[in-house]
Formats: C-alpha cells, sequence, structure tokens
C-alpha cells in the first residue's frame, strides 16, 4: 500500500526515532512510504493544507504554538479519514482523542513493540474508510470518501452529497446512489440516507448529523435507526 505518514514532534531525538520505526515497519510490510518531518504544527497544516493527502498523522501532543490537540482538530474538521495517533508522556489528555477520533494513545517512552500494530490497524482502517464515489457535477467529477459524507439528500431529480467542506450536487435517483453506498449508510426518510458515523443524535422525529444539520425521520423509524446505530459502534 502507498502511505503517506507525518511525525510531528517538537523533540528531534524523539521524532527521528519514531522516523526510523516507521521506515522499518514499512519496508517490512512491503508499503511504497512518504515520510515528513515536522517540529511544528503550523510546518505541518500549512503542507496539509496544500496537499491534504496525508493517510497517518504520528502526533505529540505537547508543542509550542499550536498544541496536538488543537492541531488534530482543524485535520479532523476537514478529513475523517486522516489516521491520528497521539504521542504523549501524560494521561491526562486521553479523553481529547474521543473528540477528534484518534486511533490511538501512545504513552511514552514509545517502542516498536507498541507503535508498528497500531500503524498495522493504521492500515486497515485506511483500507475501508477509503471507499469512495464519483459525484458527477458541474463540468466534471469528483472522488469523495464514503467516510467524508455526512448525509445525501433527494432534490427532485437530483441527489445532494453533504461532506464535511462541500455539497456536491448531480442528476441521479436517491435509489441509485445508495446502490454504492455501504453498510454505514442507513436510509432514515425517504429523501435521506445518512452516514450512522456523523450522526450526533437521534429524537423520535429527527436525526442530529456532526455538521448541526437536523435530517427528518420516518414515524416508527426510531427503533431501527437506534439498533443500527449501536451495530455501528
Amino acid at each position: 500500500m502507498r502511505l503517506k505518514i507525518a511525525v510531528c514532534d517538537d523533540d528531534a531525538i524523539q521524532r527521528g526515532y519514531l522516523c526510523e520505526v516507521a521506515a522499518a515497519w514499512a519496508k517490512r510490510e512491503k508499503h511504497l512510504l512518504e515520510l515528513r518531518q515536522y517540529g511544528r504544527g503550523e510546518d505541518f497544516f500549512f503542507d496539509y493544507s496544500e496537499e491534504k493527502d496525508f493517510d497517518i498523522l504520528l502526533l505529540d501532543v505537547e508543542m509550542p504554538g499550536m498544541n496536538g490537540i488543537e492541531l488534530a482538530k482543524k485535520v479532523r474538521s476537514e478529513s475523517a479519514v486522516v489516521q491520528i495517533i497521539f504521542i504523549t508522556g501524560y494521561y491526562e489528555y486521553f479523553g481529547d482523542g474521543f473528540d477528534v477520533s484518534a486511533l490511538h494513545y501512545l504513552l511514552k517512552p514509545v517502542d516498536d513493540g507498541k507503535l508498528c500494530p497500531v500503524l498495522d490497524r493504521a492500515v486497515s482502517n485506511l483500507s475501508y474508510r477509503l471507499r469512495s464515489i464519483w459525484v458527477v457535477c458541474g463540468e466534471g467529477s469528483v472522488k469523495v470518501a464514503l467516510s467524508d459524507i455526512i448525509y445525501v439528500e433527494a432534490e427532485n431529480v437530483y441527489v445532494a452529497v453533504h461532506t464535511r467542506a462541500e455539497k456536491y450536487r448531480m442528476r441521479m435517483a436517491l435509489g441509485k446512489l445508495a446502490e454504492q453506498l455501504d453498510e454505514t449508510f442507513f436510509k432514515v426518510h425517504r429523501s435521506f440516507i445518512v452516514n450512522l458515523n456523523h450522526v450526533q443524535g437521534i429524537s423520535r422525529g429527527e436525526v442530529t448529523m456532526v455538521n448541526g444539520d437536523k435530517i427528518p425521520l420516518s414515524r416508527g423509524m426510531y427503533g431501527e435507526v437506534h439498533a443500527a446505530l449501536i451495530r455501528c459502534l
């Protein structure tokens, strides 16, 4: 698998060591690896804003300037796919990982016996999450990762694909698009299909998505959707 990994840590020795472990792991597992090092969160985010193709981020929590938690929130606001692995010497930061769907926390000192299994999990997640569809809109087509789709909405003869960053509109029946989706999607209303991984809350009449949008829930569907959410955990 072709991978792009960033190591962001203000400690040059720690940063170099993590790069050595990641490089040895990639060679052993026969992954094609592009590895980047950053001493500041701002430097990484500058590159990420331009390229947006990083797969795994090994991220120190405590750094001067933009700390690891702040950086992770910025990255996660644009992508659900990037695998974020926090490196920290303190237990008290563990709760912050839930806010950014971090894959794992590793306590310092980190060795290859701890890091390599987590990298294996990251690759497994990427293999699944990188599934995508082609959205035909305007004068071209856009490849959209399924994991970035929050929900899909029928608009007469069009469908609107709502993602974290954009709303794409193309001429297609909702049912036809549904054939391209996977088991993480659920039809909650005749005009709406939601990504269960992006559901923030549910009531008898509506589903609240992570971006704050309220999706109508068909009468009698509460139990089915609630059960689907539990299966998706």
